[in-house]
């Protein structure tokens, strides 16, 4: 038996989030059925760096697995891709030392999320960016991110539906906002993530920007430890698991 790791990339659009579940079409699903297929039948267990909801997409989404199958890296990719439909790619595959696991050897990740930042919609970009019509405060959003890189305790940034055990501090290391004529990019890199994390962050950001609070109140909202303290939660479609760092 032998491990790959792969870099799979997803349009998260139709799926019901990338783990298996009874009711919905899922991104895990779908590469372990391709996999099944491969090996005649057998049942392929695929691990990831970490789940992400409905409607949200991949760049960067990392996966491993074993085989028994000795196949070259490009063997593996082209047979792959022309199973899996066209809403998932692996954009890479490699084999991997035995020890390597895509989800406990992770050191970080970088998620970007989109804003489309203008009066009118974009019809074709309503599954890949969240649009705010009102005027933002692009200085207010800059000074805002600042107050979040460091170490925190993110609670107040944490869905309360969150089955997390342990404490809830984290490590972000960049927290930026990049204007792109009317669209921001938001970045955020961390050492890892509470669940809806980087939605919430976005979603407060966003009412900062609109006015509705101060760059300041972040410090107040990280010392709450309160899920009400934050801002509302960003919808899913305008956020991309850009990398994983290892």
């Amino acid at each position: 038996m032998q491990k790959l790791k792969g870099i799979i990339q997803y349009d998260g659009t139709a799926f019901a989030g990338y783990q298996i579940q009874p009711n919905g079409r899922t991104i895990q699903a779908e590469i372990e059925a391709a996999l099944q297929k491969m090996h005649k039948g057998q049942t392929v267990k695929v691990t990831a760096s970490g789940r992400t909801d409905a409607g949200v997409h991949a760049v960067g989404q990392v996966i491993h697995f074993t085989s028994n199958l000795n196949i070259p890296p490009e063997g593996w990719n082209r047979a792959l891709n022309a199973m899996l439909s066209d809403d998932i790619r692996i954009a890479d595959i490699q084999y991997a030392e035995a020890g390597f696991h895509a989800r406990y050897d992770t050191r970080g990740k970088e998620y970007r999320y989109k804003v489309l930042n203008q009066k009118d919609p974009d019809l074709f970009r309503r599954y890949y960016s969240y649009h705010v019509p009102q005027k933002l405060d692009v200085t207010a959003i800059k000074e805002a991110c600042r107050y979040l890189e460091g170490e925190h305790d993110f609670t107040s940034f944490c869905s309360a539906r969150s089955t997390v055990k342990g404490d809830k501090v984290r490590t972000i290391t960049k927290a930026e906002i990049h204007p792109e004529g009317n669209d921001l990019v938001f970045i955020f890199r961390g050492t890892g993530f509470l669940y809806n994390m980087v939605r919430i962050l976005v979603g407060t950001l966003l009412e900062i920007g609109k006015g509705e609070r101060k760059p300041e109140e972040i410090m107040a909202m990280i010392e709450a430890k309160d899920r009400s303290a934050a801002g509302k939660t960003a919808p899913p479609h305008g956020l991309f698991l850009w990398e994983v760092f290892y």
